[in-house]
């Protein structure tokens, strides 16, 4: 099982590729037969070719993300994070309120990452 410091520092990550503009460095961080469903609610993306291709679509519409909370560890192999999406919706400004869980395996890449945000978490006309 993968340590709860070694857990966090890979959301860390996540959160870093994406503020960085780097898809490669966010797909690096899941396993060749990872699971994404973002949002929760939708079909799942199974594979790491289905993974990358939505991370390459997604990181460079991606203006920043910023946690809302610090990052939370478990006393098995999960971790989640609270944080903000800002992104233009359709020539808006928008932020999209979110809480990402992943689960990880022994050698520490995600293995499941669900995305949990509705309609009700998106503003949007914001100024930042």
């Amino acid at each position: 099982m993968p340590r709860e410091q070694e857990m966090k520092a890979n959301l860390q990550n996540y959160l870093d590729g994406f503020n960085e503009g780097d898809s490669e460095k966010v797909i690096s961080l899941f396993a060749e037969d990872a699971r994404v469903e973002d949002p929760v609610g939708s079909d799942p993306l199974k594979g790491i070719a289905s993974i990358a291709s939505f991370f390459q679509q997604s990181v460079p519409s991606v203006k920043r993300l910023e946690l809302a909370a610090p990052i939370r560890g478990s006393h098995s192999n999960s971790a989640a994070m609270a944080f903000n999406i800002y992104v233009e919706i359709e020539g808006k400004e928008s932020v999209i309120r979110c809480i990402d869980v992943m689960t990880f395996n022994d050698d520490g890449f995600i293995i499941d990452m669900k995305a949990y945000w509705g309609p009700e978490d998106i503003q949007s006309s914001l100024n930042f």
